[in-house]
């Protein structure tokens, strides 16, 4: 076997090589690798987050599944400092608010439909994967059922009362970006065919 023959047939073997582990090792797929790699993160940066980025955290929310195609979130963006820093300080359960650059609230109009807290949650962990996906840190802080803290959102953000706020997502560029995910997966709550 000549040089050039034997250095093609290992080029030719390399790229079968490469090729066979990625299309095996499915975690390397990026919406795989996003989703796995989700993460809740309390503690951002002073840098604001781009509009770019904030309209595809938006479309990722109007992205998700809806029952019926009833679609019946409605989608709060705030950037206004005094909203965030009030927030935080009057949610016992969000104080990371007040360093926030940026918080969405997922609410969801209760006269459309009677699930909407349903679809509102499948949009709310789309924002958190695509922040993910766009490197940027965010936490579910849940409003809904609670009257008290659905009270303070409405306080400061007023909406309509068939519009229910389910969650606040406070998001900003990671103070620790190398923070790792839980590693959350549990054998014992997986079941084939029986319970």
């Amino acid at each position: 076997m000549n040089k050039i023959t034997f250095t093609i047939a290992t080029m030719a073997l390399m790229l079968c090589s490469c090729t066979f582990n990625s299309n095996n090792d499915m975690t390397e797929n990026p919406s795989i690798k996003t989703i796995l790699n989700r993460k809740s993160v309390r503690k951002y940066t002073e840098q604001k987050v781009e509009k770019e980025k904030v309209d595809l955290l938006v479309r990722a929310a109007f992205a998700a599944p809806s029952g019926k195609n009833l679609r019946p979130w409605e989608i709060i963006v705030v950037d206004d400092t005094a909203i965030l820093k009030g927030l935080g300080e009057q949610l016992h359960n969000a104080p990371m608010l007040k360093n926030a650059p940026l918080a969405i609230i997922i609410a969801g109009d209760t006269v459309r439909s009677s699930y909407w807290y349903l679809d509102c949650s499948a949009a709310t962990e789309n924002v958190l994967l695509a922040a993910e996906a766009l490197k940027l840190g965010a936490v579910w802080t849940a409003a809904y059922p609670y009257d008290d803290r659905i009270a303070v959102i409405k306080s400061f953000v007023p909406m309509p009362d068939n519009i229910q706020p389910l969650v606040v997502i406070p998001i900003g560029y990671p103070l620790d970006p190398n923070k790792q995910p839980m590693d959350k997966y549990d054998e014992s709550k997986i079941h084939y065919n029986k319970f």
